[in-house]
């Protein structure tokens, strides 16, 4: 079918965002998804006691599959609701599931590596559930009016490049094939850390912190960080404050849809 020049718009950043807050554990993840607006949970593990007497918090049973959480997911699509921002806690644990489901499937596999002839089909596969985890999840969010948050455990990953050194950066803890599910097409990708500083020598170098924490969300060759709100540096976070309030007021703000 043709298209036509009439159907162009101009840009109004007036719509829900999609990010991914990543993280260890103890860090304030869960907290700081659940300060979105009118947020439900969908577990995939039980990392909500932080949450313990907030009545503006909605939780779905823990998952015990892949398949719950998509069950979950046409709920909150096809039943109306008051609910804004959809929170998934945590597509880390999730990825464990999926694995196991995945190497479950094919009786002569012992591990994921062996999976489905082995190969990287294995790996294939798990990423092939991630992304239409992403699709379903993109779907509510254009069709309910919804924020979607994906809540990811942290790691690390040594970057060998044609024209630099290797070095090591943050990233998301489960096979690189299904991190760009929840760092690329996704308006935001946050790493809460603790704030640190370096004491000692070159040789015995300790690290040390006050507490406090620190979001970093712009690009930076230590993390796979980004935004599409012009943050260009490290933001302050504090637990129960919603630090992306004032650079994305629209998308927190934005209307249910019927």
């Amino acid at each position: 079918m043709a298209i036509s020049l009439s159907t162009l718009t101009a840009p109004t950043g007036q719509r829900p965002i999609i990010a991914t807050l990543v993280g260890e554990g103890g860090m304030g993840k869960t907290s700081l998804a659940a300060s979105f607006p009118a947020p439900v949970i969908i577990r995939t593990e039980d990392g909500t006691a932080s949450l313990t007497g907030r009545n503006d918090v909605a939780l779905f049973p823990v998952a015990q599959s892949s398949q719950d959480v998509f069950d979950a997911i046409t709920s909150l699509a096809t039943e109306g609701h008051p609910f804004r921002t959809l929170v998934i806690d945590s597509v880390t644990q999730l990825n464990t599931m999926i694995e196991a489901e995945v190497v479950a499937s094919d009786p002569k596999a012992r591990s994921i590596n062996q999976a489905m002839g082995g190969y990287g089909a294995g790996h294939s596969a798990v990423s092939d559930r991630h992304r239409q985890l992403r699709d379903w999840a993109g779907s509510l969010s254009a069709a309910k009016g919804m924020n979607v948050v994906f809540i990811a455990h942290a790691d690390s990953e040594t970057l060998e490049l044609p024209d630099a050194d290797p070095y090591t950066r943050y990233t998301i803890r489960m096979h690189k094939k299904s991190v760009s599910h929840y760092s690329d097409n996704v308006d935001l990708v946050a790493f809460i850390k603790l704030k640190t500083f370096t004491t000692g020598d070159a040789d015995k170098k300790r690290a040390h912190s006050d507490g406090s924490r620190i979001i970093t969300c712009y690009p930076t060759p230590s993390h796979i960080s980004k935004n599409r709100f012009g943050i260009e540096r490290d933001i302050p976070y504090a637990k129960g404050d919603n630090p992306f309030a004032m650079y994305v007021p629209n998308g927190m703000a934005v209307e249910q849809a019927a």
